[in-house]
């Protein structure tokens, strides 16, 4: 006889634990290029035009987004598991690919299919944890999972700065990334679980009919785009956040190295905002199950806004370190609150594709910032590009404030719920 699953971090804690230890290998490899890529375009291939710099993040952030809505549809037709084991043979070859690159677009095709690895693996750990916790603490759940990639991220810029700057561009910071691609998709095939009953077993708990409650994709799609206000502030407001960082990721360590600073400094800046994003998140996921999502949300929002702007007012090694922080800080107040609020805004049989919804306009941003910036720096300045990112995510705040209403589920219903269902089950 099947075991039915049961729901709660407590009850899931192994396999969540080691989906936060996967999802710190997916993150690992975005930081891989977090440093040297943008120095790389300039240094070795001679690349000065800022919207050919930027190309790399467009290929990443267009195919990662798809590769995030193909996902969420995916999961909820075939299971997680497949699509997580999928994302990581795209991973693979990557760092080959960038060591041997005699040319600027075997960078940007490495780039697209690590955009594939994040976005197939990135978005099914997100899934996964949701389907294991349940209707309750989903904003501790998402803030342990992002915790683990984006400090991941961190440490892993860090670490390829310091081998750039002991060693050379290439090819000593992209030796790690084989052994991060292996282990990730040793771990998918062999210890990661299937978690889809899971959240087949939270729908029957809160009486869903699964072929009642499972709507087209094109009614999905529209809902979490536009149709639903809550869904659409978070769309929004993830795309904003990406554009921003699309702008950190892509335009930052240029910039700090016209002003001066050695590789290893524009390596710790780069590695100060993610960790400090990542580390934040174990508090402010968990925070939004108690406090609300939706001040906590815009309120970040604000802090990114002043802290961009801070890179063009303030001026020295000290003072940008300290920028990049509360930077971290301000993404981490939004960053798995709004992955919380398409959880609390959607049902379970549909939830995967809500997800993926969500995450293709998220990282939808990425290409526009990236494009964004690229254009304004070579028609304008970089500041001139900066100041442009800070007012559209200052008005992205806005419209969070503006147009989100507080939706979360109530622990004591749910409590009640579960335990009604565990009656009519020993019936």
């Amino acid at each position: 006889m099947t075991d039915i699953p049961v729901l709660g971090l407590r009850a899931n804690w192994q396999q969540f634990w080691l989906l936060v230890l996967v999802n710190a290998f997916v993150g690992s490899m975005i930081g891989l290029e977090r440093t040297v890529i943008p120095l790389l375009a300039e240094e070795e291939f001679g690349i000065a035009a800022a919207t050919v710099t930027t190309s790399f993040i467009v290929s990443f952030g267009l195919v990662k987004a798809l590769a995030n809505l193909f996902a969420g549809r995916l999961s909820d037709r075939i299971g997680r598991k497949r699509i997580l084991i999928a994302g990581w043979l795209f991973a693979l070859p990557v760092p080959l690919i960038i060591i041997l690159a005699p040319d600027w677009w075997w960078i940007v095709f490495a780039n697209v299919l690590l955009g594939v690895n994040q976005g197939l693996a990135w978005s099914t750990t997100v899934i996964m944890k949701i389907d294991l916790v349940g209707p309750v603490r989903r904003g501790l759940a998402m803030g342990l999972n992002e915790f683990a990639g984006y400090a991941s991220v961190g440490l892993s810029a860090l670490l390829t700065g310091w081998l750039a700057q002991t060693y050379s561009l290439r090819p000593e910071p992209f030796l790690i990334g084989f052994v991060i691609a292996l282990a990730g998709l040793l771990l998918s095939i062999f210890a990661v679980r299937e978690t889809r009953g899971h959240a087949m077993q939270e729908a029957l708990i809160h009486g869903d009919d699964q072929e009642d409650q499972k709507p087209s994709f094109r009614t999905v799609f529209a809902r979490a785009s536009w149709g639903d206000r809550n869904l659409f502030s978070a769309s929004q407001a993830g795309l904003v956040k990406m554009l921003n960082d699309g702008l950190a990721w892509g335009l930052l360590p240029v910039y700090l190295a016209m002003a001066g600073l050695a590789v290893g400094q524009i390596g710790m800046i780069a590695a100060v905002y993610p960790i400090v994003w990542g580390v934040g998140q174990l508090f402010t996921g968990a925070a939004s199950d108690r406090l609300g999502r939706k001040w906590l949300i815009a309120a970040g929002m604000w802090v990114q806004a002043a802290s961009i702007a801070g890179f063009v007012l303030l001026d020295g090694y000290t003072a940008w370190i300290i920028t990049a922080g509360f930077l971290g800080f301000g993404t981490a107040m939004v960053y798995p609150t709004l992955l919380a609020v398409v959880a609390d805004n959607s049902q379970p049989a549909w939830r995967a594709s809500a997800v993926g919804v969500y995450r293709l306009w998220r990282d939808s941003g990425y290409a526009a910032g990236a494009l964004m910036v690229g254009i304004m720096t070579d028609l304008f300045s970089i500041p001139s590009a900066i100041w442009a990112v800070v007012i559209v995510t200052g008005l992205s705040g806005v419209v969070v404030a503006l147009v989100m209403r507080e939706r979360m589920p109530d622990p004591e219903q749910v409590s009640y719920r579960i335990n009604a269902h565990a009656t009519r089950t020993a019936d």
